[in-house]
């Protein structure tokens, strides 16, 4: 599908992505939305905590979005708040993951969420399917969130055909390539920020499972290419760090992608470099459209009024490609 051309033209000080990036994640304040948490018990014994918002509309809905957060996020983010809100003021419920020990209770498991565990979106899709209550099944991701999605979408396993369409916004659909662009001395905040919190879970990780852990590696991860390489890529199965980024990336899975499909990376995004941004199988895949503002920072895409840029293209692109002539 050829790449699709922005209207996302902000004023100033939201021309700056940093300021973009910051506003969007500190001081934006979300109304109006009213969760019902479910813990929904995954595959493998675990369990993960998903926030329900529901229509406004007075019909009870027969469409349901899936969001999920990206890395240290959870459902009650501005930007997962901020796009509940807009979907359910039009006849969408949502259901916001808070993926494995981001509800605020920790995972039963060694394991946490990490980029590639499409197996935990697959088991909340099915939940969702299980309920027999929803004709439409949309999907939106943030960030790592994003990621999941889109290799939920392109892998080869069996997807319900509920599947309408789908959002990945700020993607890093190339891992390495997005720690390149973490390592950067602008981005130390971030990175900063990132570390702290989760080497905070690692030591949480550590009192339950000393035999599975170890405060040496506790004191070794500086980095977040550490922390990948001591906890994320053994805990999860992986040979090393790299391995978890090769096999974890979304991008190889893009070609495969069989329902409407938007990424929205914006090119002042400093978590992203060059391979994140998917020209080529944006242009070989129909069903893949790529959205490229020169603005928007990461998960960003503020605009003078209360609501973000990429949640009104969320909206549109999902009242876009309705399959059922009822639900439209």
């Amino acid at each position: 599908m050829p790449l699709v051309s922005s209207t996302y033209k902000p004023k100033t000080p939201f021309t700056n992505g940093h300021f973009n990036t910051i506003y969007a994640a500190k001081i934006r304040r979300i109304k109006g939305v009213t969760y019902n948490r479910e813990r929904i018990t995954l595959s493998d014994g675990d369990f993960l905590d998903v926030d329900f918002s529901f229509s406004q509309n007075e019909k009870k809905s027969s469409q349901i979005t899936i969001i999920v957060h990206g890395l240290e996020g959870h459902a009650r983010r501005p930007y997962m708040q901020g796009t509940a809100r807009i979907l359910n003021q039009n006849g969408y419920d949502c259901a916001s993951i808070n993926l494995r020990g981001c509800s605020g209770e920790d995972n039963t498991k060694v394991r946490s969420y990490h980029s590639g565990a499409s197996e935990d979106l697959a088991d909340v899709v099915n939940y969702i399917v299980s309920k027999n209550k929803y004709k439409a099944i949309y999907l939106c991701g943030f960030s790592l969130g994003g990621n999941i999605i889109l290799k939920y979408l392109g892998e080869n396993r069996e997807r319900p055909d509920l599947l309408q369409a789908a959002v990945a916004v700020s993607t890093p659909v190339d891992l390495y390539d997005s720690l390149g662009a973490l390592q950067q001395r602008t981005n130390w905040v971030y990175r900063w920020s990132f570390l702290k919190d989760l080497k905070k879970k690692y030591n949480a990780k550590l009192k339950v499972f000393p035999n599975e852990l170890s405060k040496e590696n506790k004191s070794k991860i500086k980095s977040l290419l550490l922390f990948d390489e001591l906890y994320t890529a053994p805990a999860n199965g992986f040979e090393n760090a790299l391995d978890y980024y090769k096999k974890s990336s979304s991008k190889q899975f893009l070609g495969n992608i069989n329902i409407p499909t938007l990424i929205i990376n914006a090119l002042d995004d400093s978590f992203l470099k060059e391979k994140c941004y998917p020209k080529k199988e944006a242009e070989q895949n129909k069903n893949l459209y790529l959205e490229m503002p020169a603005f928007g920072g990461h998960v960003g895409f503020m605009t003078s009024n209360e609501v973000s840029y990429n949640e009104k293209r969320t909206l549109y692109f999902f009242n876009s490609h309705k399959k059922e002539k009822s639900l439209r």
